[in-house]
């Protein structure tokens, strides 16, 4: 039982200790992560035999919450863990991007990479081990796989770089990026920042580069000691007549012209013909019906890489630098509270943003304790029409989650504060039609749909995605800016980043080669900057340059005060009493929060500005010299009851109510009248008196409450 292996290494001023060989020994590769109190199990498992009938490889990456790791009991009824929260797919797609282009091209065997978080400490993030764990579990089993990779994450807090920073830090960090690297490049990177500048960003990410190579150091004496020998696979090869076949039918020159088109829905018109061609000549061969659609992608990536590369032609001949038409407008939809529409080319998205309460934010059961609401929300949606396909919608994929993700980060460091603007936000994405950076255009779209919608955003944010193609060296490659669909697919990047004029505010890359140099990420976001820049000036703001100074007449209206936390009772009242009064004379709907924080919700404006002055009133002390409205509610002989707000009372002695003197109470007074008082401070028993007779005249009464008795003298 004791006959395991631990290896351990300072990371980030913290122990990170791995167990091989400890606990899971029926995976291919087992790792038991330790990082400060954090307990993650990462295993790598792989079907024996390829996935019969797939063309791609399946790969599917789980990082699996589990509620005890901090102590608390799963929410629901069922008291068991659910469905993968959004953090989880978000977490999942960070471990899986950088290590799936280290496997095989041509592998089809079925690989599970599963992360269990056992035990969080919140000084060390779990996502750290899990990431790590799941790249040395694959490098030590017998899968096929050309790793190790590391995983860093950064965070920057006055100007101060932090690796690999706890969930307090990442509370007030102004950048959270993770930087994935093979023993020579990068290979994936995320981020979400506070309008980073550009040299800022870069020297962020090569911090963590250096983070990672000693982490792969650390990882291949670990190898060398525990490591299996791989095992062989089917491979998935396309036989050499069959490919001549396939160019006699459509020569070189032929495949250029096939693809040589900015209409997607020609290309794959064309493309199809080439097919029907083939399957008309060498139908009756079943061996070469079976693969004609590998050798198709095959030939026709090949040709498009070729005339990138080599020829500087993109297939709608665009130049290398050249953004596609693009085209922006608001106001779309009439009764969202806000919506836009950004077309870049044959990608089109429609934002609609909706306004509500701050009681609608998310609310979060995860493992993070400082994240436990989400005021604003993005959600991205990718119908199967927008790209010319049938399928049942099924819900929002991983894919659709992220893209989501990637533009409420890019768009977050925008947003107003609550005491600004007392709203909870839900802008959608809807996908009107897709050829490539749909979550960029998702990024411009929201970013004028929330102006429209009268959000008081600090600047626009715009997103925009470039490609590349590389050859057989590192010097030997281009960068596309802008890339479509094809694009994306035949090449070897695509590096998304958003932001404003002055800074990025979210980046996303995703590589299918083996890393990328210094060099390429440098130029890669100096070209998204210059494309950014562009967008907001040429095509975004001259349709919304600022947000609109108010919210849509279809949205609620919404005034936030503060009061002490401890007179919630008061404003609550006694089973809820005070508050469903003061909701009834208003009409408005009212939220409090444990530190004070109300929220009066309506549409006439002069109800709400009564509610503010009624809570602010019960939620306060009198003091002497306080001028206030009130309603006579209870007469008795030595003097009056006023209600100046629900559940708030005071008297005035029938010495205080007229300049004359008066035998009864009755002879001024009557239930209901209103009348202004001056708060006289307390008496010699700590008692709090009102005076009429001593208040300043005035005719208007500031709580409209029932009959205004201007003058409380006697006739």
């Amino acid at each position: 039982m004791g006959d395991y292996k631990t290896y351990s290494m300072e990371l980030a001023g913290r122990t990170l200790s791995i167990d091989i060989g400890r606990v899971g020994k029926q995976a291919n590769g087992c790792c038991f992560m330790h990082y400060g109190d954090t307990v993650v199990l990462s295993t790598a498992t792989a079907s024996k035999a390829p996935r019969e009938g797939v063309d791609f490889f399946p790969l599917s990456v789980d990082f699996d919450e589990k509620m005890y790791a901090v102590g608390k009991f799963p929410g629901g009824f069922n008291k068991r863990e659910g469905k993968a929260s959004t953090h989880a797919i978000l977490t999942s797609r960070v471990i899986d991007r950088p290590m799936r282009p280290l496997f095989p091209k041509d592998f089809r065997n079925d690989v599970t990479l599963n992360n269990m978080v056992m035990s969080v400490d919140p000084a060390c993030d779990p996502e750290i081990p899990a990431m790590l764990g799941s790249s040395l579990a694959t490098a030590i089993s017998d899968i096929p796989w050309d790793g190790p990779c590391a995983m860093t994450q950064l965070g920057m807090i006055d100007g101060e770089f932090i690796v690999n920073p706890g969930y307090e830090q990442k509370a007030k960090s102004d950048l959270a990026l993770t930087v994935a690297s093979t023993r020579d490049k990068v290979i994936m990177i995320e981020a979400g920042a506070n309008e980073i500048p550009e040299d800022k960003m870069i020297e962020a990410i090569y911090k963590c580069d250096e983070v990672n190579k000693k982490i792969i150091a650390f990882f291949d004496k670990i190898i060398a000691e525990c490591g299996k020998p791989k095992f062989e696979y089917q491979h998935v090869v396309v036989p050499e007549d069959l490919n001549a076949a396939l160019y006699e039918i459509c020569p070189p020159e032929e495949m250029e012209k096939v693809v040589f088109t900015d209409d997607k829905q020609t290309r794959e018109n064309n493309v199809a013909e080439v097919r029907a061609k083939f399957e008309e000549k060498y139908g009756d061969n079943e061996e070469w019906m079976a693969q004609i659609d590998t050798a198709l992608y095959n030939y026709e990536k090949k040709t498009v890489r070729k005339m990138i590369l080599k020829d500087h032609k993109r297939p709608d001949g665009r130049d290398i630098r050249q953004i596609r038409p693009l085209a922006a407008e608001i106001d779309l939809i009439p009764r969202a509270h806000g919506s836009a529409m950004f077309t870049r080319g044959q990608t089109q998205i429609c934002d609609c943003v909706t306004l509500a309460p701050l009681s609608e934010a998310q609310k979060i059961e995860g493992l993070d304790p400082y994240i436990t609401k989400k005021r604003y929300i993005h959600q991205y949606n990718f119908p199967s029409y927008s790209v010319g396909e049938t399928k049942p919608s099924r819900g929002p994929g991983r894919r659709e989650i992220g893209h989501g993700a990637l533009a409420e980060r890019a768009l977050v460091p925008v947003l107003p504060s609550e005491e600004e603007f007392p709203y909870a936000i839900r802008a959608v994405s809807e996908t009107f039609e897709s050829n490539g950076s749909t979550s960029q255009a998702s990024i411009c779209a929201s970013s004028m749909a929330l102006m429209a919608a009268g959000v008081p955003i600090k600047k626009d944010v715009a997103g925009i995605s470039c490609g590349l193609v590389t050859g057989d060296t590192d010097d030997d490659y281009i960068v596309l800016t802008d890339i479509q669909g094809l694009e994306d697919f035949f090449g070897d990047m695509d590096f998304k980043v958003a932001g404003t004029h002055d800074g990025i505010t979210a980046i996303q890359m995703d590589i299918k080669i083996h890393g990328l140099t210094r060099k390429i990420v440098e130029e890669a976001i100096a070209r998204t900057k210059e494309a950014r820049e562009y967008i907001l000036t040429n095509v975004m703001e001259p349709v919304i340059a600022k947000p609109r100074d108010h919210v849509s007449k279809w949205a609620p209206k919404i005034v936030s005060i503060s009061i002490d936390p401890d007179r919630i009772g008061d404003v609550v009242g006694q089973k809820g009493k005070t508050i469903n009064k003061l909701i009834e004379m208003y009409d408005v709907q009212i939220d409090i929060d444990d530190d004070g924080k109300v929220s009066i919700i309506g549409n006439d404006d002069a109800n709400m500005k009564k509610c503010v002055e009624a809570i602010r009133i019960i939620a306060s002390d009198f003091e002497k010299g306080q001028i206030l409205t009130g309603k006579v509610v209870t007469i008795k002989d030595f003097g009056a009851f006023l209600e100046f707000a629900p559940g708030k009372e005071g008297m005035v002695h029938i010495s205080k109510i007229a300049n004359s003197r008066i035998d009864k109470v009755e002879d001024v007074l009557h239930l209901g009248d209103v009348v202004r008082v001056i708060c006289l401070g307390k008496d010699k028993m700590g008692r709090v008196s009102f005076s009429i007779k001593d208040c300043p005249k005035d005719d208007t009464a500031s709580m409209d409450m029932g009959r205004v008795v201007a003058s409380a003298d006697p006739e």
